[in-house]
């Protein structure tokens, strides 16, 4: 039986992670953020008040290829126009994905409808069936080092200052609770193994563990919980960190939240121990390995990557976890 493996996050982070998943196993499901409010994705949110499909876009694309190889239709779909009218910077996918949003009214009908016209076997869903705001508790913008709030995943994602927490807001509900959504906190419960990261940490990764519902899948799932490290600190939003710090942040967001498993690259940290111990807060082992692509600097190989995660999920059939529970995992290996 084929390991269920879920990938929460959003953007290039994400399309690592599902790239080497895709070399480990057949059952795929990407669980996406909803708060991108820039460019193409930006502009259709605000005309059309519909999920930003830009990340959705992005996943679908990234499983279609590493399944089919180079796809004609992940291709169109990643498609840009050009020229200085209307559809400048709109990518194909993105307005097929919005269309399918008006017709069917059911995001998450749309992207499974949308995921058969790519031929990809593996699902996209987004954490929330509505529209999200990040809304940032930032220092460093004023000369007394008071907090500052900003609103927006572009701008805390750019911000010259320092992140220090994140809380996501709904548009249409006012001080509403962000609501989950119901098929992606199924995908967490039955999963074999959950991956979080790597990623723009507060506005791709943090993001999953303040829906509520989600966050709750998290700490309930009898998932192997593996948590990917970057290989460097993103400009603006996490300029500086180490990747104990990473962690830290993680844990400040999720105190509750316990993981198996830190995935990071061997020449990204500087002090192992620290990571070690951090990691161990989280009441995980870190895995030092060789993961990042030798050719294109900040990227991951996903070949790397892919051996890391069977290593890092490798128990024999049959193997109790920490909890004394039995293991799911068998065959898939």
């Amino acid at each position: 039986m084929s390991l269920k493996a879920v990938a929460l996050g959003g953007g290039h982070g994400l399309q690592a992670t599902l790239t080497a998943l895709r070399r480990v196993t057949t059952d795929v499901t990407a669980v996406v953020t909803v708060a991108d409010d820039g460019g193409s994705s930006g502009r259709l949110r605000r005309e059309l008040g519909l999920l930003p499909p830009g990340d959705l876009r992005q996943a679908l694309a990234t499983l279609a290829d590493a399944e089919h190889g180079e796809s004609l239709w992940a291709e169109v779909f990643q498609h840009r126009f050009g020229g200085n009218g209307a559809l400048t910077g709109h990518a194909v996918g993105n307005l097929v994905l919005a269309g399918l949003f008006e017709v069917l009214g059911d995001p998450v009908a749309a992207l499974d409808e949308a995921r058969r016209l790519l031929g990809v076997s593996g699902r996209v869903l987004p954490m929330s069936c509505e529209p999200l705001d990040i809304e940032a508790e930032v220092t460093g913008l004023s000369n007394d080092d008071e907090p500052t709030t900003i609103r927006g995943q572009v701008a805390v994602a750019s911000t010259p200052g320092q992140v220090r927490r994140i809380e996501l807001r709904t548009l249409g509900r006012p001080g509403g609770e962000p609501a989950a959504c119901p098929e992606a906190v199924d995908a967490v419960l039955g999963a074999d193994a959950v991956f979080l990261g790597p990623g723009s940490w507060f506005t791709s990764v943090l993001p999953h563990l303040l829906v509520p519902g989600l966050h709750d899948a998290l700490l309930r799932t009898r998932a192997r919980k593996v948590v990917i490290l970057n290989l460097i600190p993103q400009p603006g939003e996490t300029a500086g960190f180490s990747p104990e710090r990473h962690l830290h942040v993680l844990f400040q967001h999720a105190p509750e939240l316990r993981v198996d498993v830190v995935i990071a690259d061997r020449g990204s940290v500087p002090a192992p121990a620290r990571l070690r111990d951090a990691a161990g807060q989280l009441g995980a082992r870190a895995l030092l390995a060789d993961v990042a692509d030798p050719n294109e600097q900040g990227l991951h190989d996903p070949d790397a990557l892919a051996a890391c995660v069977r290593e890092a999920l490798g128990r024999h059939a049959g193997a109790e976890d920490r909890d004394g529970r039995e293991s799911r995992e068998g065959p898939w290996r």
